[in-house]
């Protein structure tokens, strides 16, 4: 469809595997992705806190191990010229560049590389030697450092070695246990090809959230666009692809240089020759993937599938190699021996050679990719390179700190952060908050909400609103911070921007009065809503309530890496901004997942909120009530009741009809009926629509209501 490059979400999530039970009702929505991290998956149990365990940890000891692990050459996997510094650099690299802005989704902060898919992408190949060599640390330091943390360490440590003052790393990713498989990665059904771009003239046309030219790709295609050298062309899709990683020219320039300082390619024989990756090698090879019969299949054998060669002399070394290198030649394409197209000096000295990684005494022919290239041809990309060229320290310091972001964007709020070497210094992309005041009186500044006249409508939407942006994915978003006061939420079309202003113009006073932040009015005037709502509906209960969040400011708040985070619908509040290739429900689950919620909390929240009142500019599909405001099983109720039958309306809509008069009683959206018809909704929905269950209900929505309030409050949870 037309606006599919512009849907934020995964495309064809109820594509089912070939192999499923289900595999005959390829409509049906699947939930799985509610439920990828189960904690059921995990061998710790619930009780297990990662960072009760990381106080635990010899950092200094950890440190100097992981320092010397970076040249302890191991005859089983050896270490080019001596170092695993460019390997571990690439594993670090790889787990975190999967990293995407328009869903959060991807990146380090769950140590998601030691699965499949991204543990078996061609991209990654031979990165399982790496994960493997780590392995003595994981078992020295066990609970007390996760895998994730690990690799990320293990990057650091690499450029430590080679001469790099780091700016800084924190502990605390905690790891996941299960693949992501229903984290969308494209359509593409084989590897190293691309169907995900609208107009192909367009690279900005790369169909989102995607952020990889490629299917198996974490960048750009080294080749060039379509494996066909043009660094001018290259030069767009690495400007595309950075920008969807929250990363400026600058930044990009300075990774890719750095990058490409430290280490080689591996491109030395035919990539047909390689066995199968991890995920389909045979148990043999001991959890290995891409055997390679080429000889040795190590050390200068050693071979990946792409380009061959070093970027500079001394690949080792943190140095300005890497500029007098691509500045101070002239290149010409060629193909490496794995028949990759690559870039060769036209004219170069021996003496300026790199050299062999098992004999120094053999000279090496450096190479440059396509997208080395790009930072010579590209003008703003050159200013920079010369930039960096000249001034050393500076590169090296603005390097340092695109580092840190690299490898530490999807970690949220500095409160998540942990260690000995953690920045004092407040980054914008972190996304700050100040501390929030505590000590006020909650009481007095309830009654003055109470007393305010804003309807339950009013304070329900808008602190849903301000609390739906949170992601689990990245841990950006949420409540804490009162964003949606600022540029850019203030004015996106689902925060209904007229009666946004209206409720905080209200709560802006109240919270001045009592010494309060805005974000904590924001979701104290939400569940008083909820209360007025359970009380409407006979049922008398108080909405949990934790103070201490603060208000974020302009000064805080990156407002280009928030506009990617724009709802284009919302399925609790039943908007959906137009038609998309993705089904409303679909886009729903996908909204649910990055809150953290399940099917059944998902369930709660939707029949609640439709008989609250809370749709978009108040349209009536799917309020199943003649009692709106009321926080009753209605919802649940009317959808189960055989007394009414759906009818299509066309342009998404159904009218529900009364079987024995034809008379038409409500009107509904696929989001609504989705609950009534999919077999596992619907058992949720049953529930519910018991007699005996409307105070369960109203418990229930409170606990998942409460649970989105306080989903980025990671100071309580």
């Amino acid at each position: 469809m037309s606006n599919a490059n512009k849907c934020p979400v995964m495309h064809g999530g109820n594509t089912l595997n070939e192999n499923s039970v289900t595999r005959w009702w390829p409509k049906t929505l699947q939930l799985d992705i509610l439920h990828q991290h189960d904690t059921k998956t995990s061998p710790y149990g619930e009780d297990f806190n990662y960072r009760d365990e990381l106080s635990k940890l010899d950092i200094a000891a950890l440190k100097n191990d992981m320092l010397n692990l970076v040249t302890d050459s191991q005859e089983w996997w050896p270490a080019d010229w001596g170092s695993y510094s460019g390997l571990f650099i690439r594993m670090a690299w790889h787990s975190a560049g999967s990293y995407r802005l328009a869903d959060g989704r991807g990146g380090a902060g769950s140590g998601n590389i030691r699965f499949a898919p991204l543990n078996s992408w061609p991209d990654n190949a031979n990165l399982d030697k790496a994960r493997r060599l780590l392995w003595p640390l994981k078992q020295k330091y066990g609970n007390k450092v996760s895998w994730a943390d690990l690799i990320i360490l293990a990057g650091n440590a690499a450029y430590e070695v080679a001469g790099l003052k780091t700016f800084g790393f924190s502990f605390g990713r905690e790891d996941i246990w299960h693949p992501e498989k229903d984290v969308y990665w494209g359509t593409e059904n084989e590897w190293l090809t691309d169907e995900r771009y609208k107009e192909e003239d367009d690279r900005s046309s790369l169909e989102n959230p995607l952020a990889a030219v490629v299917m198996g790709l974490i960048y750009v295609n080294p080749e060039g666009v379509d494996g066909k050298p043009d660094p001018s062309l290259t030069a767009k899709d690495v400007r595309e692809t950075f920008k969807r990683m929250a990363m400026d020219d600058e930044e990009t320039a300075a990774l890719t240089a750095g990058g490409h300082t430290i280490g080689k390619c591996h491109g030395v024989g035919d990539p047909e020759a390689l066995g199968d990756a991890p995920e389909g090698a045979d148990v043999e090879q001991m959890g290995f993937g891409w055997h390679n019969p080429h000889k040795s299949g190590k050390g200068r054998h050693t071979l990946t599938g792409g380009p061959e060669g070093a970027w500079t002399k001394d690949p080792t070394k943190w140095d300005g190699g890497y500029f007098e290198m691509l500045l101070d030649h002239e290149w010409e394409v060629t193909k490496s021996p794995a028949g990759a197209y690559q870039w060769k000096p036209v004219d170069i000295k021996e003496e300026n050679m790199p050299v062999d990684v098992e004999d120094p005494s053999i000279p090496t022919m450096p190479m440059m990719t396509d997208a080395d290239m790009a930072m010579k041809v590209d003008p703003i990309y050159r200013e920079y390179m010369e930039k960096f060229r000249h001034d050393h320290e500076y590169f090296s310091k603005v390097f340092a700190r695109a580092w840190f972001k690299l490898t530490h964007r999807d970690m949220g709020p500095k409160s998540n952060y942990f260690g000995p070497d953690v920045p004092e210094e407040d980054l914008i992309w972190q996304d700050p908050i100040p501390v929030g005041n505590k000590s006020y009186d909650i009481d007095s500044a309830k009654r003055m909400i109470e007393q305010s006249g804003l309807s339950i409508n009013e304070m329900v939407t808008t602190a849903w609103d301000s609390a739906r942006t949170y992601r689990g994915s990245d841990k950006r978003g949420g409540a804490n911070g009162a964003r949606i006061r600022l540029a850019p939420q203030k004015d996106w079309e689902g925060n209904e921007p007229q009666r946004l202003a209206k409720v905080l113009n209200v709560l802006e006073e109240i919270a001045n009065n009592v010494g309060a932040s805005i974000a904590d009015m924001i979701v104290l005037a939400g569940n008083l809503g909820v209360e007025q709502a359970a009380k409407n509906a006979g049922f008398d209960v108080q909405v949990p309530f934790s103070s201490g969040r603060g208000d974020a400011t302009s000064e805080m708040t990156d407002e280009e890496s928030f506009e990617p985070m724009e709802p284009i619908h919302d399925g609790y509040r039943n908007w959906l901004k137009k038609d998309y290739a993705v089904s409303a429900e679909e886009l729903m689950l996908d909204h649910t997942q990055l809150l953290g919620l399940t099917a059944p909390e998902m369930t709660t929240l939707i029949g609640g909120m439709r008989v609250i009142g809370t749709n978009h500019h108040n349209t009536s599909h799917g309020v199943f009530t003649d009692n709106v405001g009321a926080l009753t099983t209605d919802f649940f109720v009317n959808l189960t009741d055989m007394k009414f039958e759906w009818k299509p309306a066309g342009n998404g809509l159904f009218n529900i009809v009364e079987r024995k008069s034809g008379e038409q009683k409500y009107t509904a959206t696929r989001v609504d009926l989705i609950f009534g018809s999919n077999s596992i909704l619907r058992a949720y929905a049953e529930v519910y629509a018991q007699d005996d269950n409307k105070e369960k209900f109203v418990h229930d929505f409170v606990a998942a209501w409460t649970k989105v309030m306080n989903a980025d409050r990671f100071d309580i949870n």
